[in-house]
Parts: C-alpha cells; structure tokens; sequence
C-alpha cells in the first residue's frame, strides 16, 4: 500500500502573530490567501497524478494554523475534504495547528467533519526560549491542548525546532522528553533557518541571533531522533522541504539548511554505529588489509555517506585501505563485519544496530531534571 497526501497550504491567515522566525510566504511559496474553489481545484489536480489502486491518500491542511481561520471557512474547507473521504476517494483527514487554537469548539467541528490527525507546532516547551520566539502561547496550552486531542480520539502529531533564540541542547533534549510524555504517534524535527523578512532575520544581521552550523545541528537532531525513535514514535520528516524558495541564494539568509538534510542526519547515526564497531575490533583491525560490511540495502547510503564521506573518514581513522560495503536484505537490524588480509578472513562479527544505538545514546534517556 503506496500513502499518497494531497497537500493544502492555507496561508498565514489562521495565525494571530507573527513568531520571529516565521515568514509563510516565503516558506510555502504562497503569498494569497484561498477560498473553496482553490481547495477543490487542488484536490482534483492532485487525483489525477495519483494511481487509483493500492493506495492511502491523505488530504493535509498545511501552513498558517488552520484552527486560527474563521469557523465558517474552517468548516467550508473541512466539508470539501470529508465529502471525499465520505465517498472513499480518501481514507484521512489532517491539519496542522497551533496549541492555543485547540478548545472543545474547535475540536467538535475537526471530529463532525472526518479530520484524522492534529500536529501541533509545539517548536520548544522551555518558557524562554516560547517567549523570546514570539510564540503567543506558553507551556500549559501545550499540555491542555495535546490532552483534548487524545481524549477526542484523533491522532497526535508534534513539530519540533532546533536552534531557536536562547535555546540550548540541554532545553531542546529536555523538549523532547515532554514531548514524548505527551505520547504522540508522529513528529516533525526542523532546525531553525533565517528567513528574509522576518524578526529573525534583523536579530541575525545585527548580531543578536547565531544559528546553528550544519554540523551542530545534525549533531543535536541525532539525539533527538533516538530519543523519539526508542518511544516509538514515527519522525515523519526532518528538516524542512526545499522549494523554489528556501534555498542558498534565495530567500534562506542563514541557518543548517540542506536539500537531503534527514540523509545527513541518518548517516551521521551510522557513522557513530561503524566506528563503535570497528573499535570494539581495533585489535583484530590492526591485522586486516581490508573491512568488509554487510548490512540491508537501503542503509548502505546511509554508511557510506554523502559523496562517500563516511568512508573516507573510517579510512582515515582506523588506517584500512580498503572499506567495502555489500548488500544483504536478509539482515533486518543487523551488520556483519569481516576483516581479511591477503583475502583471508581473520574475523567475522554480527553486530546488532539497536543494541549500539542504546550504549552509544541511552545517556539520553538519564532523567536530568
């Protein structure tokens, strides 16, 4: 079964302020607002690239903060998506909000009216750094908002920013584990970019804001995705969606932005894996010529690296020559390691990934508060 979503971006018309690092415009590429007709014509533009077989297909209300629209548009573009979920074309409803604009009202009209799964841009839960963003709400209607949403059965999603004004690794870790607490079934992790026109941008140009380098980033977001990853719950994307617009030369003034910033961040996690593997082996290394690693298909980009980057760093960090990286999809979470010389095997060794990733990360999981 291929999942399919028919995106809608309803512009900055649902949000009551304007957050420091937020221009809408500029993120979505959408500078006018839509009516009725821009959301069935969407719909339908979308149907006709879609296969009508072997599929889930999600109509999701993006950008803005949808609650935050007027309630009669709100249920007018709500009826649009439900009567096609009512006829089968679709199977889920989802929009994506702020926590303040979460109340019983609200939430009546989102259950009448077939919507699935509720994000919430929740970005930090520590009280500076919500106030220093301009973020219009503080930690309890996140609590209050999270706890209606699971009471009314719908399925909760959460978004997560990296790098936000007066934030620090240890509130973004602390962050994560409240947002764990809240149980929700997916999450969005996204590093703070400075974007043209907006508050951000002016803190940035006069030396009040630093982003977050690349690596810094990828190195926090690491953290953070084993730490929701070990609750189980399902990161739906990381980092944000390249367009015409957020890209170098553009409108994205600073800030860790890459077009395959998740690939990054993945490989950066088995790198960390490799090199406790080879270790756990450096003994035995010291007599090899060559490393041989199996493991399942679609993780072999993510330990070779970009352009080949994590291999020449293990060459470089263990002196080996030779570093070859071989497909097996009968692996499932494991990595077999064979170290030979003159093509003579000295040692091989099944490692399990999950096992590394708790003694590399399980620091994390220590209560610091």
């Amino acid at each position: 079964m291929r999942n399919f979503i028919i995106p809608i971006f309803v512009p900055h018309i649902g949000c009551p302020n304007d957050c420091v690092f937020c221009n809408q415009r500029k993120i979505t590429g959408i500078s006018t607002d839509i009516d009725e007709d821009d959301v069935r014509d969407k719909i339908e533009e979308y149907l006709k690239t879609i296969p009508e077989d072997n599929r889930n297909l999600e109509i999701a209300f993006f950008g803005g903060s949808f609650t935050g629209i007027e309630l009669d548009i709100q249920k007018k573009f709500l009826d649009i998506a439900f009567s096609y979920k009512k006829r089968g074309i679709v199977n889920m409803i989802r929009i994506s909000t702020r926590p303040d604009y979460i109340d019983s009202e609200r939430i009546d009209i989102l259950k009448k009216r077939g919507v699935d799964t509720i994000e919430l841009g929740i970005q930090s839960l520590s009280s500076d750094v919500l106030k220093k963003s301009n973020r219009g709400h503080d930690r309890e209607s996140v609590f209050k908002a999270a706890e209606m949403i699971k009471e009314n059965d719908f399925t909760l999603g959460v978004q997560m920013m990296l790098g936000l004004p007066d934030d620090t690794e240890k509130k973004a870790i602390k962050t994560a584990k409240e947002l764990i607490s809240l149980n929700p079934k997916i999450a969005r992790i996204y590093p703070t970019l400075v974007i043209k026109e907006t508050e951000l941008e002016n803190d940035y140009n006069n030396g009040e804001y630093k982003p977050l380098s690349l690596e810094e980033s990828i190195n926090l977001c690491k953290k953070i995705i084993y730490l929701f990853e070990k609750n189980g719950i399902n990161i739906i994307r990381v980092g944000l969606q390249p367009s015409d617009n957020i890209a170098e030369g553009k409108d994205l003034v600073a800030g860790p932005f890459h077009p395959a910033y998740r690939q990054l961040v993945e490989s950066e996690i088995y790198y960390d894996i490799i090199v406790y593997i080879l270790s756990d082996l450096k003994k035995n290394i010291l007599k090899a010529s060559e490393i041989e690693i199996e493991i399942k298909s679609k993780l072999i980009s993510y330990i070779s690296g970009q352009k080949r980057r994590n291999i020449l760093r293990l060459k470089d960090q263990f002196k080996i020559d030779k570093i070859k990286l071989r497909a097996n999809d009968d692996l499932d979470q494991e990595i077999k390691v064979y170290l030979e010389k003159n093509r003579r095997q000295i040692i091989s060794k099944v490692f399990d990934i999950n096992i590394i990733k708790d003694r590399l990360y399980s620091y994390l999981l220590e209560d610091d508060s």
